[in-house]
């Protein structure tokens, strides 16, 4: 079965970091989403706690790649990033949601954020890809519309 999404997609960190890596495998994947959503075909969102995440991740990607000033790079990422994206404020129905999928899955509570978000705003999560601590509860995530970069590159949904 082919990997979908609708027209809503909230994104995790590990899919904005990919799109920084010039030789990264699904950065033609991530361009085309972007593209996408500047023609008005896709709504991209995000949440502060991803923001955050990314803003740290990306600085220390800037720095490993001897990027000059490596922190304001990665704050130009995010300005850019918003300009792209709509920042959904965690709101209570967010903030419980993730605990209580944190409680359930075991995975990273900032992943737990971007699946709370994706529900409250009845979107597509967007991860890069099934990461180890995932692998075991792959069917509950997709129960909750999960979707890896990783699928839509090779055109299946596990």
């Amino acid at each position: 079965m082919r990997a979908s999404l609708k027209n809503k997609i909230v994104l995790d960190t590990s899919v904005l970091v990919e799109y920084i890596i010039k030789k990264s495998k699904y950065r033609k994947l991530i361009e085309d989403i972007f593209n996408n959503a500047i023609k008005g075909e896709l709504e991209l969102f995000v949440n502060p706690i991803t923001l955050s995440e990314t803003l740290y991740v990306a600085s220390r990607i800037y720095k490993i790649a001897k990027v000059p000033d490596p922190n304001d790079e990665a704050l130009n990422y995010i300005t850019w990033l918003r300009t792209k994206t709509k920042v959904i404020n965690i709101n209570e129905d967010i903030f419980i949601n993730a605990g209580e999928l944190k409680k359930k899955l075991h995975i990273a509570l900032a992943d737990c954020y971007v699946i709370a978000t994706a529900l409250n705003i009845n979107a597509t999560p967007l991860f890069k890809k099934c990461k180890k601590e995932m692998e075991s509860i792959l069917s509950m995530l997709k129960k909750l519309g999960v979707v890896f970069l990783e699928e839509l590159a090779s055109g299946t949904n596990s």
